[in-house]
C-alpha cells in the first residue's frame, strides 16, 4: 500500500469511585434516570464543586502505571460548550496544566511486534449527562445521573500505524488500568469510551495528513472496524482528487460504515479558562510516591515473572496475565502442588472457558491443583480428569473422591490389564497379524482400543508393556 495510516486515540476511563468528581452523589450505573443528582451536578446557581480525593488518587495511579510524569500543580478549567446534557454550559476538565504528561505504553503490534506508544497526557475531568433518543417518540430525553462522574482522559501520541495496532493498544491500556485499580473499564457500561483520530499520508512523508475523529464505537472490535472504514474512505477520497476535511465521524456497527456528524472543534472553540471555583490542584511529591507504592505488580512485570519463576512460554504468560483474577488463580493452583506448565494448560482451556461463560472461576484452585496431581501420578487419565473437573464444577466435592465415585481411577492391576489386552487382541486378529508382520505403528491403534474397552480406566503407561508381551508371544 502506498498510503500510511496514522492514528492517535483519546480514551475516557471512568474512575472507580463511589461518588462523583465534584459532589457526593453516587456514581452508579443503571439507576433510574435523574435520581443520583444534586445542585452541583445539576449546575444550579450558587452550588460549588469540591474535588473527590479518591478520584485524584486513582487518576494519579493510572498516570504512574503508564509511566507518566505527575505534575506537582495542575489546573481545573472550564470547557465551554452548549449541549442539552451539560447543565452548567461547561465541563470541568484540565487543559494546559494537566495532571500528568509524557508517558509510554508497550504493546504487541500485529504488524510490527513489540513497540512503545507515547502517552501525551492524562487529565482529570467530569462526565456529561446522557441524551436518550428512544425513550419518547420524536423527543430526546436527558439523564443527568452520569453528569459529574469522574473521568481520566488518556491521549496517545499519533504512534499507531494501523487499526489493528489501535486495538492492541486499547487491549494493553485496559489491562494496565484494571491492574492499577483505576476502574473496571467496562465498555458495556460506558466506563471506557474511545475517540479515534485518524489520517493518512503517502508512505515516506513526514507531514501529517488532515485528521478526522471517529466516535460512537462500543467495542474494541468495532473500533478496529470503524478505523478501517474511515481509513479506506480517506484513501479513496484522496485518490479521486478530493480533500479530507476535519470532521467528526459516527460509526454504524450494522452497516460497518462511517458518516459525518459535525465539523471538528479546535481547542479555542471551547474558550478554556481556569475554573474560579477550584484552586490549583497541588500534589506533594511524598503523596505521589505513596500512590506509586500503592500500585500492584503491573502486567509487564507479571508476565516477565511468570516466565522466569515458572518457566512458562511467553504466550502462556501473556494469556494468564490478561486477567488479574486468572493470574492469581494460576499461581494459587501451582501453590497447591500442580506442575506449572500443566496448570497453565488447564487454566488456559477449561478454566478460561468457564470464566468466559460465567465471569467466575469454576472450581477452587486447591481442587484444580489436586486434580492435576492425580493426572501426573497416573491416578487419572487426562480425559477422566476432565470429567472429574466438570463434576466438581457442577456439584462440588474433592477430586479424588469424585473420581472414585464415578469409577474413573485408572486400573494398574496387571491381571485386569491382561484381560483387556487379551480381549482386544482376540477382537482384532487382522491388525495383530499386520503388527507381527512389521507394521509396528499399529500399537497405537491397539492401545486406543484397550482404552476404549476399559472406558478409560486402564493405565496407559501399564497397558503398552502388557500388550507388547502379548503380541510377541
Amino acid at each position: 500500500m502506498t498510503w500510511e495510516t496514522v492514528i492517535g486515540l483519546e480514551v475516557h476511563v471512568q474512575l472507580g469511585t463511589r461518588t462523583k468528581m465534584f459532589c457526593g452523589c453516587a456514581a452508579l450505573y443503571g439507576e433510574d434516570p435523574n435520581t443520583n443528582v444534586c445542585p452541583v451536578c445539576l449546575g444550579l446557581p450558587g452550588a460549588l464543586p469540591a474535588p473527590n480525593a479518591e478520584a485524584i488518587a486513582l487518576g494519579t495511579r493510572a498516570a504512574l502505571a503508564l509511566n507518566c510524569t505527575v505534575h506537582p500543580v495542575s489546573i481545573f478549567a472550564r470547557k465551554n460548550y452548549f449541549y442539552p446534557d451539560l447543565p452548567k454550559g461547561y465541563q470541568i476538565s484540565q487543559f494546559d496544566r494537566p495532571l500528568a504528561t509524557g508517558g509510554r505504553l508497550v504493546i504487541e503490534s500485529p504488524e510490527r511486534g513489540t513497540l512503545e506508544v507515547g502517552i501525551t497526557r492524562l487529565h482529570l475531568e467530569e462526565d456529561a449527562g446522557k441524551s436518550i433518543h428512544d425513550r419518547f417518540p420524536g423527543l430526546t430525553a436527558v439523564d443527568l445521573n452520569r453528569a459529574g462522574v469522574p473521568l481520566a482522559e488518556i491521549v496517545s501520541e499519533p504512534d499507531l500505524r494501523s487499526p489493528g495496532e489501535a486495538r492492541a493498544y486499547l487491549t494493553a491500556l485496559k489491562q494496565v488500568l484494571v491492574y492499577a485499580g483505576a476502574g473496571d473499564c467496562s465498555m458495556e457500561k460506558g466506563h471506557l469510551r474511545v475517540d479515534g483520530n485518524i489520517s493518512v499520508r503517502r508512505r515516506g512523508e513526514t507531514r501529517l495528513g488532515t485528521k478526522t475523529e471517529v466516535k460512537n464505537v462500543n467495542s474494541f472490535a468495532n473500533i478496529e472496524r470503524a478505523l478501517i472504514s474511515e481509513r479506506d474512505r480517506q484513501i479513496a477520497l484522496l485518490e479521486a482528487g478530493g480533500r479530507v476535511t476535519q470532521v467528526t465521524m459516527l460509526f454504524n456497527a450494522a452497516s460497518g460504515q462511517v458518516r459525518p456528524m459535525r465539523s471538528k472543534e479546535e481547542s479555542h472553540d471551547y474558550r478554556y479558562f481556569p475554573d474560579p471555583d477550584l484552586p490549583p490542584l497541588v500534589l506533594p511529591p511524598e503523596w505521589v510516591e505513596t500512590q506509586r507504592q500503592a500500585l500492584p505488580e503491573l502486567p509487564g512485570a507479571k508476565i516477565a515473572r511468570l516466565e522466569s519463576q515458572y518457566g512458562l512460554p511467553g504466550y502462556d504468560a501473556r494469556v494468564l496475565a490478561g486477567e488479574v483474577a486468572l493470574a492469581d488463580y494460576y499461581e494459587a493452583t501451582v501453590a497447591a502442588g500442580a506442575d506449572p506448565k500443566a496448570a497453565a494448560n488447564w487454566v488456559m482451556t477449561e478454566v478460561m472457558t468457564a470464566w468466559n461463560e460465567t465471569g467466575s472461576l469454576p472450581v477452587p484452585a486447591a481442587s484444580l491443583g489436586a486434580l492435576i496431581t492425580l493426572v501426573k501420578d497416573g491416578t487419572l487419565s487426562l480425559q477422566a480428569a476432565k470429567k472429574v473437573f466438570a463434576e466438581v464444577r457442577s456439584s462440588g466435592g474433592e477430586p479424588r473422591g469424585v473420581a472414585e465415585r464415578l469409577g474413573l481411577i485408572q486400573v494398574r492391576d496387571e491381571s485386569a490389564l491382561e484381560e483387556w489386552v487379551d480381549a482386544v487382541v482376540a477382537a482384532h486378529p487382522d491388525e495383530v497379524a499386520r503388527y507381527r508382520a512389521g507394521e509396528t505403528k499399529l500399537v497405537g491403534f491397539l492401545v486406543g482400543q484397550i482404552m476404549k474397552r476399559s472406558q478409560g480406566k486402564a493405565d496407559p503407561k501399564g497397558v503398552q508393556p502388557v500388550l507388547l508381551r502379548r503380541l510377541q508371544s
